[in-house]
């Protein structure tokens, strides 16, 4: 497909605003690739679709995890939000038609990270944090970080997440932890 088809389809799925941000996640997706060595073009198809079932209503978003035949563990059943990368990546695979693992798992893996990321799933991910209409608290800091360093920009956004769950007394998926951990270790020298 082109790229003007995945715009239409998403543009059907979304209201303004998560139209907006989709189209400037994959436009920070292309910059982070140039700079990081990644396929531009599969950069821009990741982070398009980073958000494609996000405005569906809950239960479609769980029929079409079931469909995929994914079981939702517990955290993931207590956590909504969690449910759209889930299903998302579902319905890139089945109604889409996309086999590149890569897209998949960068639309898979987009809000919690897991340990083991392939530089595409890496690239959405801070994407995700990074794309020009975030102004939360420590988005220039991200902003900053993602051109230096991936992992860095990982570690400082896995630090703010897991900060703001706590706080929250929200259960933290076991693949953040893994993410988070997975950085701690390799990257004493970040």
């Amino acid at each position: 497909m082109l790229d003007t088809e995945y715009k239409q389809i998403i543009r059907k799925m979304m209201g303004d605003y998560r139209y907006v941000h989709s189209c400037n996640v994959a436009d920070e997706a292309v910059t982070l690739a140039k700079l990081y060595g990644c396929d531009p073009q599969k950069a821009y198809v990741a982070g398009i679709l980073h958000d494609i079932t996000k405005e569906l209503p809950r239960e479609e978003q769980l029929q079409i995890i079931r469909d995929g035949g994914i079981i939702l563990d517990d955290v993931q059943k207590n956590a909504p939000k969690l449910w759209h990368s889930i299903s998302g990546s579902v319905y890139v695979r089945l109604k889409l038609g996309i086999t590149d693992e890569d897209i998949i798992n960068a639309v898979r893996y987009h809000t919690t990270g897991r340990a083991g990321m392939s530089l595409p799933e890496k690239i959405i991910y801070i994407a995700d944090y990074t794309s020009a209409e975030r102004s939360y608290d420590g988005a220039d800091v991200m902003r900053e970080k993602s051109r230096k360093s991936l992992e860095e920009a990982m570690l400082f956004s896995c630090q703010y997440t897991l900060q703001k769950l706590s706080s929250q007394q929200a259960a933290i998926h076991p693949d953040q932890l893994f993410c988070y951990n997975e950085l701690v270790l390799k990257g004493k020298n970040l």
